[in-house]
């Protein structure tokens, strides 16, 4: 697989960054680091961290930065699942029980905000403005990405423009702040950093975009949660958005009202509604398209190792089976 060579590639770098993820997450106070450290360990493709990587290296950077701003992306990253499992009240994640489930939910809530406030401490550190200025907003999209999502849950109405918005800013954002990031340290023209930007922002939609087909259609062993989880939280979906425009009258009213009202028990039925729609072809499709649309934005970069993994990624991001 592509990320397996990627983080063969950058082995010293990664093995650089977990030093650095290890020791700050250090708290003279045990319930930190239990929670901090479970949820840090639990595996996951460590995409941001990656990305930084990747990005600062193919623009030169010869510094030490990136290691602690990769530190950094991870650890806003990991503040955002704990805080998120207990919104969405799941309790399985990457195939583990979730933080909240073994630790409750006011410990992930409290520790989630260690981790974030430590991201803060870090980049503080790296002393520059600009950097501060990404993540500080970075970090304010996302919570705004949250509530919009809170907002949605439920909502049968939402309209594909509007469910992209959400994943834009929830999930796709910090994927652009990360290779943007890379930019900075590289010390980029303005230019290079918006096509580095806009090569995280498609990257991070179409992550996204097969995370939501994968809801429906993902072997449940290999991508860690239980298949159906998004509809039993009543998240209306990208598949499930076509399928209400594309379906029967009956196969409209039957996924709005499993919307509505987290309908898991009429799974099978929705699922059927789902193939019969092409909902699934129809999102890989879209996901096919911020592929596309993030390695045309690297079609300034020089060659380099790095640029051909940032483009595999790209490619991976849609071909993923977990």
């Amino acid at each position: 697989m592509p990320i397996d060579a990627i983080r063969a590639f950058i082995a010293a770098d990664m093995q650089a960054v977990d030093e650095v993820i290890r020791s700050r997450l250090h708290s003279d106070v045990v319930l930190i680091r239990q929670v901090a450290e479970y949820i840090i360990g639990g595996g996951g493709k460590r995409l941001r961290p990656t990305l930084v990587i990747l990005a600062a290296k193919a623009l030169g950077y010869q510094g030490r930065h990136h290691h602690e701003l990769a530190a950094v992306v991870e650890f806003i990253h990991t503040a955002t699942l704990l805080h998120d499992d207990v919104v969405d009240e799941s309790a399985l994640r990457r195939g583990r029980p979730t933080s909240n489930a073994l630790f409750g939910n006011a410990a992930s809530v409290l520790v989630g905000d260690f981790v974030y406030s430590r991201a803060f401490q870090m980049m503080v550190e790296v002393d520059n403005m600009r950097v501060l200025q990404v993540l500080a907003d970075a970090t304010n999209v996302i919570a705004e990405g949250e509530v919009l999502q809170l907002m949605n849950c439920h909502n049968a109405d939402i309209d594909e423009q509007g469910y992209l918005q959400v994943i834009r800013y929830k999930t796709a954002k910090l994927f652009e702040a990360s290779t943007r990031l890379g930019a900075i340290l590289g010390r980029a023209s303005a230019q290079t950093e918006e096509a580095m930007a806009a090569y995280g922002m498609h990257l991070g939609t179409a992550f996204q975009l097969i995370d939501d087909v994968l809801d429906y259609s993902g072997d449940h062993s290999v991508i860690g949660k239980n298949v159906g989880d998004d509809l039993a939280e009543g998240k209306p979906t990208l598949p499930l958005i076509h399928a209400i425009r594309h379906g029967t009258r009956e196969q409209t009213a039957l996924i709005r009202r499993a919307i509505e009202h987290g309908g898991i028990e009429e799974m099978s039925a929705v699922l059927d509604a789902i193939r019969q729609t092409g909902a699934l072809d129809y999102a890989r499709e879209q996901a096919r398209t911020e592929s596309r649309a993030a390695r045309e934005a690297l079609s300034f970069l020089p060659n380099s190792k790095y640029r051909d993994y940032l483009l595999q990624l790209a490619d991976f991001a849609v071909t993923r089976s977990y």
